[in-house]
């Protein structure tokens, strides 16, 4: 097994007692939505079914909602405390009032229980880096995507809690962070899925905190755990947590220990087919007068 390879279970467990406690603690993630909310509005889009895939606790799938009114929002995520806090905050009036309504699903992102061509935004804000077969993952949302229809998401790079893995290095033998796909590899990764137009930015957001146990209670508080297959088996001792603080204690700037976390966002688009499905072209002409 690869080391950094993602532990689905770790993953469902760690997210779902987060759940309670989620929205107190999800600044950045929160931050990161509201940065892609905004984006939708240079993007000319009518949907009428929203997949949020990885959900939480389903604080952007209301905002979807609210945005669009009319739309079927399908609140998605692989953690069942996490579904279940999004169907329980779901805007139930949007059903009575105005034609649209929400569903909430316990599924996987790389394995979506969905039609192909059944929704026409696909948004997944800080959720793709918890897949292990990324590529796989934009052929499904691409599969789900009805023609004309447009992928938004957002996910971390490489530079993501840099701070935090040079603290823990040679510590020990074992992961302490999860590794991060690079921006240009995503983009690749779009094109080879089938999507057009692939769109990217990256920005760096850092937080700042008192100490390094600061650090480590926001990532537990929201379900942000080292969840992969290297990582040590048990707890730390104590004195290598020492080192630990230590070594990140060499970081800290103007009274404050960072966290840098580099965002990735893109979007893209579902291309016309270019042929029917038993194989013939489709040549569009321009039409004229």
């Amino acid at each position: 097994m690869n080391a950094f390879e993602i532990d689905k279970r770790a993953v469902r467990r760690a997210f779902s007692r987060a759940a309670p406690h989620y929205d107190a603690a999800a600044v950045l993630q929160r931050e990161v939505c509201g940065r892609m909310l905004e984006r939708l509005d240079y993007i000319k889009l009518q949907p009428s079914r929203i997949l949020d895939a990885g959900c939480g606790t389903g604080w952007g799938a209301r905002q979807l909602g609210d945005r669009y009114k009319r739309a079927e929002v399908i609140a998605l995520d692989i953690a069942i405390g996490m579904a279940q806090a999004a169907r329980g905050a779901s805007s139930w009036w949007r059903t009575l009032f105005s034609g649209g309504g929400q569903t909430c699903l316990c599924a996987d992102i790389e394995s979506l229980p969905l039609a192909e061509q059944s929704v026409d935004l696909a948004w997944s804000n800080l959720t793709v880096q918890w897949c292990n077969d990324l590529p796989a993952t934009f052929r499904e949302l691409h599969r789900a995507l009805r023609a004309e229809g447009l992928l938004m998401y957002s996910t971390f790079g490489p530079d993501t809690l840099k701070e935090l893995r040079t603290a823990f290095r040679g510590v020990d033998g074992y992961n302490h962070t999860n590794r991060f796909t690079d921006m240009h590899d995503i983009g690749d990764m779009l094109l080879d899925a089938g999507f057009a137009e692939p769109v990217m930015e990256m920005e760096i957001i850092t937080l700042t905190y008192n100490d390094v146990k600061a650090v480590m209670k926001d990532l537990r508080t929201i379900g942000a755990h080292n969840a992969t297959a290297g990582r040590a088996p048990g707890m730390m001792g104590k004195q290598a947590w020492g080192r630990v603080r230590e070594n990140y204690e060499q970081l800290r700037r103007d009274g404050k220990l960072p966290a840098t976390f580099e965002i990735i966002y893109g979007h893209a688009w579902k291309a016309q087919p270019q042929k029917t499905a038993d194989g013939r072209a489709i040549i569009r002409t321009p039409f004229k007068l």
